[in-house]
């Protein structure tokens, strides 16, 4: 079949910039005409020509609705922009990690690498004809597009007059693998539909002892659930738990994928994963004895939460514990980490690991390709961030199901010579010994969302001012609260990257105490209408006699002194925060 390039004429929309995340809009706005063409089309102008002439890229996500439609029309313009392949998980399922993974590690029969991939995501977003779609574009190392290429995708969108597209190229059918060939006006094209999961876990497989792993799951003390919240981690989960390493199928919660995640919102956290933290014995509800080990992922399965049995990790602790144990109990850090980071506002436990096993350690802005810099230069191998991020060097991105290997991985170690015995040890005891050894980092955020945005800008004004006069603010804290400690430094937080030497400002406010503490305040555009404040709240507590208390009694001080200092009801005329996380 020989397929001819049409060029379409077309004009600019506003608004097409795409953030870290890539460009996020209702599916409505997606599916005006010419709308999404112009962004990859933009797209393809802002590649060096060798990233798309004779190329290969990849175009699949975490097939949410008009997934399948996208697929195609990317297909047929990648053909009139002289790709030579695009590779598609069947589908059009690949997870945001798996598709970092197939640009790093896959190579066709022809010996052909990919160059780069349309991920058509927008996360932890729900999906549906009414709600949202997102498109972004990862590069060779299998990370996000840096701020020079999505600069040059952005101002492309402003001036765009045409797009190119094999419109007599026929659809092809991703439910099915195998090749499709093609030949155009530049020679063949061909689309190859692959198995979603295939390449992942293989990787999964070079990185975790999987037997270990499955004697734990074998375990009659050692029960197991994964809630995948109808996104793409379904099409993973099956295939790695249960056919990989021997869990029953009944412990697997909402696994098959979904356009609409189920009508859920597929955000792995106490509020969105309810059935999973019912089931875990931290709902409302009680149904019998929770198991020993729960999990969940978002849509796009970058994200994770970890829970035990009625416990709930933080992501601030999870990534710290597993850095802490990573080398004992995973193979791929058998040799030691490179070094360990986080972004800002995660909480500072990552720090004290880091002090007390002399690894290097950074802290970034939010945004995951800062850690993507440190580990192309081989600064870093596990990451994290409190939004539910966690990671390592294996790939570019945040990785769900790699964080609940890692810890499976903790507690098959933790367990190998006790899986007879009469009581494994669990999540819990985990954490505690964690906080034994290293200090607690109680830790709350409140997001204040849809605040008028002059309001919020000033509110943060004032806390950069007050920031001139460090004993003035210690005197207002010592009337509101007299038993909290010092601020010793405070800052509005930067970052110079030590590889490639870029500097971000104005990336939050922070507030450093004598005894570890910290307040964190940002402000944050990602919501539709209006801004986010994000208020961080950190309590350190070093004493092992203080680390069993509730959470919210230790914070209770420390809270106190962030609401009354940033005068935020004042500022925004909210007496209460929209989430408390």
């Amino acid at each position: 079949m020989v397929f001819s390039v049409t060029k379409r004429d077309t004009t600019p929309y506003e608004g097409q910039k795409p953030g870290t995340s890539g460009l996020r809009k209702k599916v409505t706005v997606f599916q005006q005409p010419h709308y999404l063409a112009n962004f990859v089309q933009s797209t393809f102008n802002a590649l060096p020509a060798d990233q798309v002439k004779g190329a290969t890229i990849v175009v699949s996500g975490d097939g949410r609705y008009f997934s399948k439609d996208a697929v195609q029309i990317i297909a047929k313009m990648a053909a009139a922009n002289g790709v030579r392949r695009v590779w598609v998980g069947q589908d059009s399922l690949l997870s945001t990690p798996a598709v970092s993974a197939i640009i790093r590690e896959r190579i066709s029969a022809d010996g052909a690498k990919a160059t780069g991939a349309f991920i058509l995501t927008a996360s932890h977003n729900p999906g549906g004809p009414t709600e949202d779609f997102g498109i972004k574009y990862n590069m060779e190392n299998g990370g996000p597009a840096p701020e020079s290429v999505t600069d040059k995708i952005f101002s492309n969108t402003k001036t765009i007059t045409e797009y190119l597209i094999a419109e007599d190229l026929p659809d092809v059918d991703i439910s099915v693998t195998g090749v499709t060939s093609f030949t155009g006006p530049e020679g063949p094209f061909d689309v190859d539909v692959f198995d979603s999961a295939t390449d992942y876990i293989k990787l999964m497989k070079t990185i975790f002892d999987f037997e270990s792993i499955k004697k734990l799951l074998a375990s009659p003390k050692f029960s197991f659930c994964f809630d995948g919240l109808h996104g793409v981690a379904g099409a993973y989960a099956k295939r790695i738990f249960v056919d990989e390493l021997g869990a029953s199928e009944s412990s697997l919660l909402n696994c098959v994928p979904k356009e609409d995640f189920g009508g859920g919102h597929p955000d792995p956290n106490l509020t969105y994963a309810k059935e999973l933290v019912d089931r875990m014995g931290l709902g409302k509800t009680s149904n019998g004895e929770p198991p020993e080990f729960g999990a969940a992922a978002d849509g796009d399965a970058d994200r994770n939460m970890v829970l035990g049995k009625r416990f709930f990790v933080t992501p601030s602790d999870s990534v710290a514990i597993i850095a802490a144990n990573a080398v004992q109990s995973i193979p791929y850090f058998a040799s030691g980490l490179k070094g360990v980071a986080r972004s800002m506002p995660t909480s500072a436990a990552l720090d004290v690991v880091a002090k007390n096993l002399n690894l290097k350690f950074f802290e970034v802005p939010t945004g995951w390709k800062f850690f993507g810099n440190l580990m192309d230069a081989g600064m870093c191998s596990v990451c994290g961030e409190e939004s539910f991020g966690t990671g390592s060097d294996h790939i570019r991105e945040k990785d769900g199901i790699w964080a609940v290997l890692a810890w499976l991985s903790i507690l098959a170690y933790k367990n190998k010579d006790n899986l007879g015995g009469d009581k494994l040890v669990t999540v819990e005891d985990i954490v505690l010994q964690h906080w034994g050894t290293y200090g607690r980092h109680y830790y709350t955020r409140y997001d204040y969302e849809n605040v008028d945005a002059e309001a919020a800008k000033e509110l943060m004004a004032n806390l950069v001012k007050m920031q001139a006069s460090l004993p003035d603010v210690n005197k207002s804290i010592k009337e509101i609260q007299p038993a909290v400690a010092d601020v010793v430094s405070a800052d509005e937080f930067e970052y110079k990257d030590p590889v490639d030497g870029s500097v971000s400002k104005h990336q939050g406010i922070r507030y450093l105490f004598g005894d570890g503490s910290r307040l964190v305040f940002r402000l944050s555009g990602t919501g539709s209408v209006g801004a986010t404040i994000r208020i961080y709240i950190e309590q350190y507590e070093k004493d092992s006699s203080k680390t069993g208390r509730e959470s919210s009694d230790a914070l209770s001080p420390l809270v106190d002194v962030a609401l009354k200092l940033s005068k935020i009801q004042e500022y925004t005329g909210r007496s209460a925060p929209t989430v408390i996380t």
